[in-house]
């Protein structure tokens, strides 16, 4: 029964060896780039239950009805919501922005989405069947008993099971291949482990990459005062035909570094009537660009205004992956880049992975 944490991963740099971390070995499969998800079915009820364990459940009322239809009688499954679109060349593609917009207070809208944007769920692991409690079984034992209750699944979906391999070659194909479809790295299981709520016991291998941005301006931290004022993130540009277009920010500082930044960006505030964004502050809701400084459902609440800053810095940036025209997640401050020229700092420098079509991931 809900509440149940979800099993968690740990970050490591590049494909483990098996043998290095597992006396059985370990199972690979993609890092699916959407909202986690468990689900508890018992009959005709389903439900939902998010990371944190807040309920999904009503946002995705096409999802209970496929999982009341495909997926065993009762059972709890450990997996992944997520939203696919078709692109120009007919390759499909996770759309992670497309999947946000799915959670909305408003049940009229949830259904127009459900019909426009419906959602489809990829299984990854199993915590009970019918009677039976997995959770102490070692991941091997839960994969073959995944793969035997999901057995008649197939690609048209909207209830799916992940591919699997315990080949590190290729999980190392994957890795960079299924990138093009919007997948997000590749995860690495334990054979022996038992499933482990709230633990990090499974490896997660993601994309970084680096991009020279421009600092266009910061919003203070949220125990700043007028005695301290902190730096909380910085808010990053890149220009495109000559205007500077918001690409995300970076944050994860010390508290001392949050004090020295302060410091040393007062000489390059500027008022906004004077700042490439100024015109962005007649927008009062979310608008498709995402702009600084605007409120969103995401938001509401929060502090989003931002102090513009004269956009004659340049700063080295870790980053993941884009999501369209912005970093997917936030970046991490490298270095200062005195030595190039804002103008310089496109789009262009970015690394766009070859596209792959999700059909091929899923029918895999």
């Amino acid at each position: 029964m809900p509440p149940v944490d979800p099993m968690l991963a740990k970050a490591v740099k590049g494909v483990p060896d098996p043998a290095k971390v597992d006396p059985v070995g370990l199972s690979f499969e993609p890092k699916w780039d959407g909202f986690r998800c468990l689900v508890f079915k018992d009959g005709d009820e389903v439900e939902l239950a998010s990371r944190n364990t807040k309920p999904l459940t009503r946002y995705f009322p096409e999802l209970v009805t496929a999982m009341c239809e495909q997926l065993p009688a009762r059972c709890v499954l450990d997996g992944e919501i997520f939203v696919a679109m078709d692109r120009r060349d007919g390759k499909g593609r996770l759309e992670f922005e497309v999947l946000q917009e799915r959670i909305h207070p408003a049940a009229s809208r949830i259904s127009l989405l459900a019909e426009q944007t419906p959602a489809s769920f990829v299984a990854f692991d199993l915590l009970a069947l019918g009677d039976e409690s997995y959770v102490e079984r070692p991941f091997q034992e839960r994969r073959a008993a995944l793969e035997s209750a999901l057995a008649h699944l197939d690609a048209t979906g909207p209830c799916h099971l992940t591919r699997t391999s315990t080949d590190p070659a290729v999980a190392e194909e994957w890795f960079h291949v299924f990138e093009g479809a919007g997948l997000d790295g590749v995860i690495a299981k334990p054979l022996s482990a038992p499933y482990a709520p709230g633990a990090r016991t499974m490896l997660k291998i993601k994309h970084e990459r680096t991009a020279d941005v421009v600092l266009a301006g910061y919003r203070e931290h949220k125990t700043s005062t007028p005695e301290k004022p902190l730096i909380g993130s910085l808010l990053l540009g890149l220009y495109d035909d000559g205007e500077l277009q918001h690409i995300g920010v970076s944050a994860s500082f010390t508290a001392a570094r949050r004090a020295e930044l302060w410091q040393e960006l007062q000489e390059l505030v500027v008022p906004i009537e004077e700042h490439p964004w100024g015109r962005w502050q007649e927008f009062l809701i979310a608008n498709p660009g995402r702009q600084p400084g605007t409120q969103s459902r995401w938001s509401q609440g929060k502090d989003l205004s931002f102090t513009p800053l004269r956009p004659e810095r340049v700063l080295e940036v870790k980053y993941d992956a884009m999501e369209g025209r912005r970093f997917r997640h936030t970046a991490h401050f490298k270095r200062w880049r005195p030595d190039r020229d804002p103008a310089s700092c496109g789009y262009d420098q970015l690394e766009q992975p070859v596209r792959y079509d999700l059909a091929d991931v899923l029918g895999g």
